[in-house]
């Protein structure tokens, strides 16, 4: 299925604010509330929309700090990714986990608290990961632009 002007508005409004009524978002996209609502059930359907969440303040929340951290693995092989991958993703810290083509095999955007948090997230965590040969982390200073929204051509 390919996405009509229409579709691209509803789209453009739920990433700015997903939790607006179906009259608001109808209005937005100048149809009627339940025409628009069964255009978003067709885009909910066809996975266009695959979910509704809250994002929460990070501050607030008591992790400010983010911390990038690149790791190579010692071997690439399909057994040591896969144990690698599944033990990444049960670290509750870890907010993405990318596959990545470069000098790095990985590359992951962990929060914490401080850097003595990040300490504790690394040795209770990320040096246990299997199979890393090599890991660096960088410190964010500063998030200069933060979006969740994807671009809708």
């Amino acid at each position: 299925m390919s996405l009509d002007a229409t579709d691209k508005r509803i789209l453009t409004a739920l990433q700015k604010r997903g939790r607006m009524s179906n009259a608001e978002l109808s209005e937005k996209a100048n149809l009627s509330p339940s025409a628009c609502h069964r255009r978003v059930q067709r885009l909910e359907a066809d996975g266009y929309i695959r979910d509704y969440v809250a994002l929460l303040d990070a501050r607030k929340m008591g992790v400010p700090t983010t911390v990038f951290v690149e790791i190579t693995l010692r071997a690439q092989a399909d057994d040591v990714l896969d144990a690698f991958e599944k033990s990444v993703s049960r670290i509750p810290d870890v907010l993405e986990c990318h596959l990545m083509a470069g000098t790095a095999d990985y590359l992951l955007k962990v929060v914490a608290e401080n850097t003595e948090d990040f300490a504790r997230i690394h040795r209770q965590y990320l040096a246990r990961l299997p199979g890393v040969a090599q890991m660096q982390s960088s410190f964010a200073l500063r998030t200069v632009f933060k979006t969740t929204a994807l671009p809708i051509s």
